[in-house]
């Protein structure tokens, strides 16, 4: 599929993207993180390094156009234990878990909880070969620290 000018169409369906600056640390620095428990939540996630790594497979020479890619890793997980992951990682401590049913949120905040949002990503790491930077959101969480100094960036 190409668009008018016959130049190549790619969907890219982007997960929850975190990076350096973007995710679960700054809302730990910033006193918002929240760990809002939602039986069977999941969510997938996508490293803002491995986006840019499947974007670039894409390009030409590659003959893929008029696909839809997912591109999030290989570990969806609920957003309470990514939250419970960062903070363990700065060493400070785990926000306490609250019932979605019974949180304070507004309504933009309470549709982002409406459904889980899990995809997979086998077109990207079958038919473009990629092999994700970040497979998992520890890894992607563990680099990010080590770029912002560890601990001491806090």
């Amino acid at each position: 599929m190409a668009d008018g000018a016959g130049v190549p169409l790619h969907v890219f369906r982007l997960a929850g993207i975190y990076g350096p600056g973007r995710g679960p640390f700054a809302k730990l620095r910033n006193g918002t993180a929240r760990r809002i428990i939602k039986e069977n939540q999941v969510f997938s996630r996508i490293h803002g390094e491995d986006i840019a790594q499947v974007v670039a497979a894409t390009l030409p020479p590659a003959d893929l156009p008029g696909r839809v890619w997912n591109v999030c890793d290989n570990d969806p997980a609920p957003p309470e234990d990514v939250i419970a992951c960062a903070a363990e990682m700065l060493g400070v401590p785990v926000p306490p878990a609250e019932a979605f049913d019974r949180a304070d949120m507004d309504a933009m905040a309470r549709s982002f909880y409406s459904e889980s949002k899990r995809v997979r990503n086998d077109r990207i790491t079958h038919d473009l070969g990629i092999t994700l930077k970040y497979p998992d959101y520890r890894s992607g969480l563990a680099a990010i620290l080590e770029q912002e100094g560890g601990r001491d960036g806090i």
